[in-house]
């Protein structure tokens, strides 16, 4: 009786490290400087109440269809939830907001949450039966996360690839390389979709045993989760880049940092561009960016992948 209780206290710790996962919002910050419309828009964070840990514990339990099915209606049911405060936000908007962009701001989500209802509801699914789900999944080893919901192997690193790492590939290529410690820590730009795919190989090439690769958009939005509305980051603040680390706080659903705002990342998702040119998607916005436009949902945005833009860099995949 002891171990069936030891057992089912451990499926219910799961299940409220579940809760991250599945609101996949950024952790509190009281220190953070919030943006200036953050007082007109909705601050509340969907927690998982009592009812839908319970299924969740059951479904880890037994992942029989029952209980699938039942966790998944529960999912729905919450989500549509969520939904519904969005439509009322954006009819009170309506009728009382100053500024047009507020009413345009929160269309755009009600319209973005409508079509992606499914998508998002089987995302959920996939991380609440992630085998990786477990007290510690969202705290980084040799600064790596598991990407929940993505294939078993994935994991995408803790913050994008700085100034100090992307010199190390260059000096290893025999490139002069200034030293310039005072941005050592900032996100590295300017940078290719061509040449971090480079940077990815020769990881792959340092390590032996696993194959380091750019995210496709769909593990980025998994490992990023929803961006709340009153998240921290450097988005409209200033007129550049900032350390990785300057957000750290501000975490996404697998616990990486600098996912919204400071730069764009590539993906290896391609797109088409402009006459049916290969582009690349870019994801997260940056420091020059809209604070809508770094919205995690938010898709299309592209760029030249043989180019490189003072305001794009990329953060890694790694398969092991």
């Amino acid at each position: 009786m002891e171990n069936m209780n030891a057992q089912i206290m451990k499926i219910l710790a799961t299940a409220a490290i579940a809760a991250s996962a599945f609101a996949a919002f950024a952790a509190p910050n009281p220190e953070a400087k919030m943006h200036r419309l953050s007082a007109t828009i909705e601050k509340e964070r969907p927690k998982l109440d009592s009812e839908t840990m319970r299924l969740v514990a059951a479904y880890r339990k037994n992942p029989s269809e029952g209980n699938r099915a039942a966790l998944k209606k529960r999912v729905e049911a919450n989500y549509d939830k969520v939904l519904a405060r969005k439509r009322a936000k954006l009819e009170d908007l309506k009728k009382t907001a100053k500024e047009a962009s507020k009413v345009r701001e929160m269309q755009e989500i009600v319209d973005e949450m409508t079509a992606n209802r499914n998508l998002s509801v089987e995302r959920t699914m996939s991380r609440f039966s992630d085998p990786r789900l477990r007290p510690g999944a969202r705290t980084p080893k040799d600064g790596y996360l598991p990407v929940l919901g993505a294939a078993q192997n994935v994991c995408i690193s803790y913050a994008p690839v700085t100034n100090a790492e992307y010199r190390a590939f260059l000096k290893s290529a025999g490139k002069s390389v200034p030293e310039n410690a005072s941005d050592a820590r900032y996100p590295a730009v300017n940078v290719s979709r061509e040449d971090a795919e480079a940077y990815c190989k020769w990881l792959s090439q340092k390590d032996g045993g696993a194959a380091y690769r750019l995210p496709t958009a769909a593990e980025w939005e998994l490992a990023a989760g929803h961006m709340p509305k009153d998240a921290d980051f450097n988005c409209g603040i200033g007129d550049k880049t900032s350390p990785v680390d300057a957000y750290a706080k501000t975490l996404s659903a697998c616990g990486a940092i600098d996912m919204w705002g400071n730069c764009w990342e590539w993906t290896s998702t391609d797109a088409a561009g402009p006459g049916g040119e290969k582009f690349a998607e870019v994801k997260g916005g940056a420091f020059d960016s809209a604070r809508t436009e770094c919205r995690t949902e938010r898709r299309g945005e592209m760029r030249n992948p043989a180019k490189g833009y003072g305001n794009v860099g990329f953060r890694v995949v790694r398969e092991k």
